[in-house]
C-alpha cells in the first residue's frame, strides 16, 4: 500500500508540474499577461501565503536555498514566515511534540533573521512579504513596543503580521496558553496600528476539541467581533489534528456565517490537514468545492511548509500539490482568485494582476 500511495504521489506531481519551463515568471504577471490555460500549465498555486522560512529550534534550510525551492515550482509570490513560538536557544530538541515539558515561546528570534536575510539576499525574481511572527497573544502589552522595534531596525519592510497563536493545542505541552477573552480585550492597541497600516494579520486558532467541535470557537468571534475594521486571515480553516470530527456541513455552516458577518475575514487553506482528512474525503470534495466558489474572493492558499534544515525540494515540492490539490476543481474565477494570486494581491494593494483563465 505506502509503495501504490508513492506512485500515486509521483503521478500526481508529475501532473501538477509539467516541466520547469512552463512555469511563470513574476514579470508575467502584470496587466496585459497571456492567458493562463488550466489545461497545459499547473494547478498549484503562484503564491504562497503560508511558508515559514525559520523553524522552531532555528536550524533553518539557508534563505536563498529557500527561495530557489520556490523557483522549481509555480510560486513567485510568498509571505516569508518566522515561526513566533521558538524552543530555547541551547536546546537540543528539535520537535517540540516529542519534548513535552520544553517551553515553546513568543520571542523575535526568526524574526529578525528573515528581515536580515531579506535584506542580504532580495531577489529579483519572486515576490517576498515579511511578516512579524512575535506576537504573544496570551501577552500582548508588549506588542506595540516591539513593532516600533521592528520599525527602528527595519523601517517599512514588514507588511504582514502571523502566523500567531490564539489557541493551539499542539503545543499546550510546551508551555503554550491559550489566549482567554480578558487577553483578547487587551489586543486593542496593536490591533488599532495594525488597522492603519492596513496590514494583515493570520491567527492560528484551533476550532476544537475532539469532544467538543466548537470548544474554542467563541474566542475567534470574539476576535472578529472586537476588531472588525482588522483583516484577518483565519489559519487552515481552524481545522488542526486535535480535533478531526467536526462534520464537513457543520464545518462549512460555521464558516459561511462568519464570512457573511464579519467581511474583514478570510480564510487561507494551507496545510495538507485540510486535505487528508476533509476536502478529500468521500462526498466532502464537492462541499467544499461549493464553498470555495461561493466565497473566493476571502481564500488565500499556502503550503505550510516548515524550513527544517533538513527537509528537501522533494517535501516542499509535495505539500505545495497536497495543498493545491483541491484547486482543479474550483471554477476559473475562483482558481483566479485564489491559485493565480488576486486576493493575494487585491490584499496587500500590490501593483501584479492574475492572468484571465482561457476560454476553453
Amino acid at each position: 500500500m505506502r509503495h501504490l500511495k508513492g506512485i500515486l504521489t509521483l503521478v500526481l506531481l508529475a501532473v501538477a508540474y509539467h516541466s520547469h519551463a512552463e512555469f511563470r515568471s513574476l514579470d508575467s504577471f502584470q496587466s496585459g499577461s497571456d492567458c493562463y490555460d488550466r489545461n497545459e500549465e499547473p494547478y498549484t498555486a503562484i503564491v504562497d501565503t503560508h511558508l515559514h522560512y525559520r523553524p522552531f529550534d532555528g536550524r533553518a534550510i539557508p534563505f536563498q536555498q529557500v527561495n530557489d525551492y520556490l523557483r522549481k515550482t509555480s510560486v513567485r509570490f510568498a509571505n516569508v514566515y518566522g515561526i513566533g513560538q521558538m524552543l530555547p536557544a541551547l536546546s537540543s530538541c528539535q520537535n517540540y511534540l516529542k519534548c513535552p515539558g520544553t517551553p515553546v515561546l513568543p520571542t523575535t528570534r526568526n524574526d529578525m533573521v528573515n528581515a536580515a536575510n531579506l535584506i542580504e539576499y532580495t531577489p529579483r525574481d519572486l515576490h517576498l512579504t515579511l511578516s512579524m511572527t512575535f506576537t504573544d497573544l496570551s501577552n500582548p502589552e508588549s506588542t506595540l513596543d516591539i513593532m516600533r522595534l521592528y520599525d527602528r531596525e527595519y523601517p517599512g519592510l514588514f507588511r504582514w503580521m502571523g502566523e500567531v497563536n490564539l489557541v493551539k493545542q499542539a503545543q499546550f505541552n510546551n508551555h503554550h496558553v491559550a489566549a482567554t477573552p480578558e487577553d483578547i480585550t487587551l489586543w486593542a492597541g496593536f490591533m488599532s496600528e495594525l488597522a492603519q497600516r492596513d496590514m494583515p494579520l493570520t491567527i492560528h486558532a484551533d476550532l476544537g476539541v475532539k469532544t467538543n467541535a466548537t470548544l474554542y470557537l467563541p474566542l475567534m468571534e470574539q476576535a472578529l467581533t472586537l476588531y472588525p475594521d482588522n483583516k484577518i486571515i483565519w489559519a487552515h480553516m481552524g481545522i488542526s489534528y486535535e480535533q478531526l470530527n467536526v462534520s464537513a456541513e457543520q464545518h462549512i455552516a460555521i464558516l459561511s456565517n462568519l464570512l457573511k458577518t464579519f467581511p474583514n475575514l478570510y480564510l487561507d487553506i494551507s496545510w495538507r490537514v485540510l486535505e487528508d482528512h476533509y476536502f478529500s474525503k468521500k462526498g466532502n470534495r464537492a462541499q467544499y468545492v461549493a464553498f470555495l466558489n461561493r466565497f473566493s474572493d476571502r481564500i488565500l492558499p499556502g503550503s505550510d511548509f516548515v524550513a527544517f534544515r533538513n527537509n528537501r525540494f522533494e517535501v516542499y515540492q509535495q505539500e505545495l500539490e497536497v495543498t493545491g490539490r483541491i484547486h482543479q476543481y474550483l471554477n476559473d474565477e475562483a482558481f483566479r482568485n485564489i491559485a493565480l494570486g488576486q486576493n493575494y494581491f487585491d490584499l496587500l494593494k500590490l501593483e501584479y494582476v492574475a492572468p484571465l483563465v482561457c476560454l476553453q
